[in-house]
């Protein structure tokens, strides 16, 4: 399992410290620094299940620089939002965990960190790998 982080964002720490509480191994991605390309956007979106503008922080101040808030959410402008995340780290949502399963999630509450251990545990419930 691998978690992207900003080392500065208490949900991060916060994750982290639940991460550690449940014994999970992970990898810890600094995604700021470390920052995913287009094709790796697009395939964690497909493993999240959502598109680009779900998981964009249209608040901060590069978002609001850009306009993101006045784009079109379609198919047509799909590929608009994933250039903007690649070229723009900050605005993607955090952390995001990417469990073992193959399945993704954006880890802001204690549930979704827990969710994202089972499933990389292989809860068989969960249809995780030890299913």
């Amino acid at each position: 399992m691998e978690i992207w982080i900003n080392p500065s964002c208490s949900k991060c720490r916060s994750a982290l410290d639940v991460l550690d509480a449940e014994n999970a191994g992970y990898t810890v991605r600094r995604y700021l620094e470390d920052a995913p390309g287009e094709a790796e956007i697009r395939e964690v979106l497909g493993r999240l299940g959502l598109e680009p503008w779900d998981i964009t922080r249209t608040q901060e101040a590069e978002a609001k620089e850009l306009g993101v808030g006045e784009w079109a959410r379609d198919a047509g402008a799909r590929e608009r939002w994933v250039a903007a995340l690649a070229a723009h780290p900050r605005l993607i949502q955090r952390p995001i965990i990417t469990a073992d399963d193959g399945t993704a999630l954006v880890g802001r509450t204690e549930e979704a960190v827990r969710e994202a251990v089972r499933r990389s545990a292989g809860d068989p419930a969960r249809g995780g790998p030890g299913a």
